[in-house]
């Protein structure tokens, strides 16, 4: 993503009009960090339009030589979690309790893989817990180590294991069944 530098000196003197080409321009990037958190589009898209606001308002902290697609997703990223802290302080909870884990078995990814899409992926990762979710999408997907995300989320390096464990286990049960549906389709 390239941002030409007038743009970001506009946007900086709070000029409107450059800010909305900047809002267009960074709207798909964001809006696909906000649903691989957030299940609600709507949701999604209010954390996205703070996620914005905030973007706007650290434009004079952001150095050119780091790309500027990394740094808005950061920013995304830290207010998506902001927002989850807030919530979860409210509900006091920080954990969902594991729903019958049940052992399974082994199985090829590459074969599974090949048997469904990315949306389907998509789809089944938006069916974890709240907590086990942003667990592994921060671990998977964003690269963050158990430390780490222990500190975004306000819970222990083991928690965040354990939720990464468990949103591994239930993954492998729904695509599981998945293959299975598809199998019986099959034969």
């Amino acid at each position: 993503m390239e941002v030409s530098k007038d743009i970001l000196k506009k946007c900086r003197k709070n000029d409107r009009r450059s800010q909305f080409v900047l809002y267009k321009e960074c709207y798909p990037i964001l809006m696909s960090v906000g649903l691989r958190y957030e299940k609600n589009k709507e949701f999604a898209e209010e954390l996205v339009n703070l996620a914005f606001y905030k973007i706007l308002t650290k434009l004079d902290k952001y150095q050119e030589h780091v790309p500027f697609e990394a740094w808005i997703r950061r920013i995304t990223i830290n207010t998506i979690i902001d927002e989850f802290r807030k919530k979860s302080r409210d509900r006091h909870t920080f954990m969902e309790k594991l729903e019958g884990s049940v052992p399974i078995s082994q199985m090829d990814y590459n074969e599974a893989d090949k048997k469904f899409d990315a949306a389907e992926l998509e789809d089944m990762i938006q069916k974890l817990p709240d907590v086990s979710q942003k667990v592994f999408n921060l671990y998977i997907i964003d690269g963050y180590n158990h430390k780490e995300i222990g500190e975004l989320l306000g819970i222990s390096e083991g928690t965040s294991k354990w939720h990464l464990s468990t949103a591994r286990k239930r993954l492998r049960k729904m695509i599981k069944s998945l293959m299975n549906k598809v199998a019986g389709f099959l034969l």
